[in-house]
């Protein structure tokens, strides 16, 4: 891809930072059993954007988001990261990754945790403790830095994975289903507390969820896929006013969002 093609189209839109463009993705298997996950997927992403990619198992959803943080490469069509291409973005670590499970060093403590994308910086070890300092008051983990994860709750590790992630600075921040295995009351906190740090940073967020009521609750605008093989149904803003209060859950505004989206799944 040439340069002069990354810089016409980032003149097109200087607001998009996700670009997806007929994204298609295969997945081959031996005895030509090839599994298509993706197909002609179109979606634009504002900076500063809060994105839900939501649909069931096997839609693709998780795919998707691994070919935004440029974890995989498509099959078919383009992404266009600020114009450019994921690898740039990539190696400017601009992603923060979360995913389903906090993925913690049984044996180093929460600060330790966190310091360890900055040690793979080689990041000056005064400038690491003040960012350090600064995540870990973000997500309300100050009190326990040297705590290990055995001594924290499901939701307390992931805060830890949050703030790893934000540790590095990133732009984006890639969320992989991270609150599923949460109790009900845990995933509610951590929405709001998620929220307010992303209020706070002022960050992209792509998260991928199954659930609809959490896309609703956290989103400015819901991307639908549906399987077999996982494709674009439908596109949804969610216009519910900011800051998102625990008592719109049960306004009828949220709940006609709610039926909207559920109506707007094919072929399941």
């Amino acid at each position: 891809m040439s340069a002069a093609l990354n810089s016409h189209l980032w003149k097109l839109d200087e607001a998009v930072e996700i670009y997806c463009k007929d994204i298609g993705m295969t997945y081959h298997a031996e005895g030509d059993r090839d599994v298509k996950a993706l197909v002609g997927i179109n979606i634009k992403i504002k900076k500063g954007e809060f994105v839900s990619l939501l649909g069931p198992s096997g839609c693709g959803k998780t795919t998707l988001l691994r070919i935004i943080g440029d974890l995989v490469m498509p099959t078919e069509g383009s992404i266009y990261i600020d114009g450019g291409l994921p690898q740039n973005a990539r190696l400017k670590k601009k992603y923060g990754m979360v995913f389903q499970n906090a993925v913690l060093y049984d044996w180093r403590t929460v600060w330790k945790n966190v310091r360890l994308p900055l040690e793979i910086l080689k990041l000056p070890k005064a400038e690491a403790s003040e960012r350090i300092n600064t995540v870990l008051e973000l997500v309300g983990l100050t009190k326990f830095k040297n705590h290990y994860p055995r001594e924290l709750s499901g939701g307390m590790q992931q805060r830890v994975a949050i703030a790893r992630a934000f540790a590095i600075n990133p732009e984006m921040l890639l969320m992989d289903e991270p609150f599923s295995a949460l109790d009900e009351f845990t995933r509610e906190k951590l929405h709001e507390d998620l929220l307010r740090i992303w209020r706070q940073t002022n960050k992209t967020i792509v998260f991928v969820t199954h659930n609809i009521a959490e896309s609703v609750f956290l989103s400015d605008k819901v991307f639908v896929l549906s399987p077999h093989p996982g494709r674009l149904s439908a596109e949804i803003t969610i216009d519910l006013p900011r800051p998102r209060l625990p008592e719109m859950r049960n306004s009828p505004q949220f709940n006609d969002l709610v039926f909207k989206i559920r109506n707007s799944f094919e072929g399941i």
